[in-house]
This record gives structure tokens, sequence and C-alpha cells, in this order.
């Protein structure tokens, strides 16, 4: 079976010629040309690895390659005119697993996808996340939670942190490791603030904050959401 590329970019052409390039190596290429839906396909179709543009009009790449990295180990490349250092960091930062500067060679842009999927293992990307026998859903792809099957209304940033929670579900987080899966790297200095947050949270999802039974703190060194 061809392995399964998605391709997200609002750039029609670009889409349309980073396709013919693939699909004639023996790839199979699924296109996206807006965030959201290359979102969807992803969640929808488990490609084996996911080309990123960061500048598209209706979210940037950079919120897409944090919401992928939410359920999935998919490879990301980043694919881009965006050229500064700095940028080439924060995508690594986020997760990428490669960042490449258009415009690009084809035969290096396919050296480098074939590196990766050699690397990588089978990704596995779920849309949602069901614990507590179906009492507590988390779903990626509308940022819905669901807690005894009331809709739990979550800010992004409140999501974001039950997110990284319920991915690693079981197994502590250190409270730094917390806030740079959740919110990026540039909010490192921000883990006075986790505590506040991991509060909102509860207020919200326990039926006794004050017992919680789904975020519990491992005193001293970070959080952890337990998995019934």
């Amino acid at each position: 079976m061809a392995e399964k590329i998605l391709v997200i970019d609002d750039e029609e052409t670009t889409v349309h010629l980073i396709s013919i390039l693939l699909e004639r190596r023996g790839y199979e290429v699924v296109k996206a040309f807006r965030a959201e839906d290359g979102l969807r396909k992803a969640y929808r179709t488990h490609p084996d690895l996911v080309l990123l543009d960061i500048m598209m009009p209706d979210m940037d790449g950079w919120e897409v390659c944090h919401r992928l990295r939410e359920l999935s180990d998919v490879p990301i490349i980043f694919l881009t005119a965006r050229s500064e250092i700095r940028d080439v960091v924060k995508g690594l930062e986020m997760g990428a697993d490669d960042y490449i500067v258009k415009p690009y060679d084809n035969d290096e842009l396919v050296a480098r996808v074939r590196a990766h999927l050699r690397r990588s293992p089978t990704p596995s990307v779920s849309e949602e996340l069901v614990f507590d026998g179906g009492e507590f859903r988390v779903n990626f792809l509308n940022r819905e939670v669901k807690v005894h099957n009331k809709t739990i209304h979550l800010t992004p940033k409140e999501f974001n942190l039950l997110g990284v929670l319920v991915r690693n579900a079981g197994r502590v987080i250190t409270r730094t490791d917390l806030v740079k899966e959740a919110w990026g790297p540039e909010y490192a200095d921000a883990i006075d603030s986790l505590k506040l947050y991991i509060h909102y949270l509860r207020q919200k999802i326990e039926e006794d904050p004050q017992r919680p039974e789904y975020i519990l703190t491992s005193r001293g060194v970070g959080y952890r959401f337990a998995s019934h």
C-alpha cells in the first residue's frame, strides 16, 4: 500500500506541483487548501507524513502543527517561504520534524520525505479520546469536551492544557513540559499561571473540584490525568 502524504497549503499551484512530484514517486497524496480542511483530513485519512505551509488565511501553520501534535507523532515538515532562523527554530520547537524553505529543490524535498518516513513508526491520529466508560470525551476535531454527556466550554488555553494531559493519560507531566507542550515554548516562563489554569479546569470538569478525580497533582513534580 502506498504511503500517504497530506499537503496543506493555500497556494493551489504549489499543492498540485507537489502532488505530481510525489505521485510520480509512488506516494498517495491528500490535498488540502485550507487549514481547517487539512486538520479534518489528517484526523480522517491518517497520513504517514504532513507537508505544511505556515502562512494561510484561516489558521496559520503554527496552530495546525500544534493541533496535530495534540494527538499524533506523524512526521510534520514545514514547507514555507518564511526563511528567518527564528521561524525555523520556532517550527522545530513546536514539534515539526523538518523545515524546508521555498523555493525548494524537488530532489531534496523527496529525499527528506523518504528519510522521515523511514525513521517514523506508523502514526496514529485519533479524532476523539474517551475515558471513564464514555463519561469523559475529548474531541480534538471540534475542540469539544463532554463530561457525563454535558458539553464543557473551555477557553483555547484551557483546552490545549487538557489536551496534553489526556494525550498522556496516566503519566505525570512536569509543570515545565506541560506549559511548553500546551502553550508553546514562548510560555516557558508562565509556570506560575499553570496552577490557576488547573484550578479553572477542575472547576469545570470535576464533580468536586476540591477532590479531583481526573486531574491529579503529583506534589513537587506536576500533574497527570487519571484514566478510569
